[in-house]
């Protein structure tokens, strides 16, 4: 479950949620630090709040290290804010995205191009919700994504307003 807050007029800025206003603060700090900012999310998981940054380093990805620091930097920036969007206790959770990251920016999108990623979808194209292939090709309209069936393969065109989720996958 997403928890959503108020509103809250923070830096000059109207933001309606808390990962706006949390995305805002922090996101100068990693891009400091030359790291990738990829995510972020706020939920409620067993009766607990997690705040969940994903950060990633080019070209070969970000070290513990690195996200100890960065996670240390973070924390004592929220700590600063005011008002604190985060007003009940959370605990915050910085790490790498991993192998199977989501793909949500224009850079994402660029890195995807020629890979293997798995497509969640709002309704059905064939019979199918889920799809996994090569995205051959994209634009701000449609994804085009080669899928094999069994023995061969097959160019599947996706309008990109059908797609709920979008993530690396690992062909096997």
């Amino acid at each position: 479950m997403s928890i959503t807050a108020h509103s809250f007029y923070y830096g000059g800025k109207f933001l309606s949620k808390v990962t706006d206003i949390v995305r805002s603060a922090v996101e100068p700090i990693i891009a400091e630090r030359n790291d990738e900012f990829v995510d972020i999310e706020y939920v409620k998981e067993k009766g607990q709040n997690y705040l969940r940054i994903y950060v990633d380093k080019e070209p070969n990805g970000i070290d513990i290290d690195e996200i100890a620091d960065l996670s240390e930097l973070v924390s004592e920036k929220l700590d600063t804010l005011d008002p604190d969007p985060l007003p009940d206790p959370y605990i915050l959770e910085l790490s790498s995205p991993g192998a199977e990251r989501p793909i949500k920016t224009e850079n994402d999108w660029e890195k995807a191009q020629g890979e293997y990623v798995h497509l969640g979808l709002y309704q059905k194209i064939d019979g199918k919700k889920m799809y996994e292939g090569t995205l051959k090709s994209y634009n701000d309209d449609e994804v085009e994504l080669e899928v094999k069936i069994k023995t061969r393969r097959k160019t599947v065109v996706v309008p990109r307003k059908l797609i709920a989720n979008i993530r690396f996958a690992i062909e096997f």
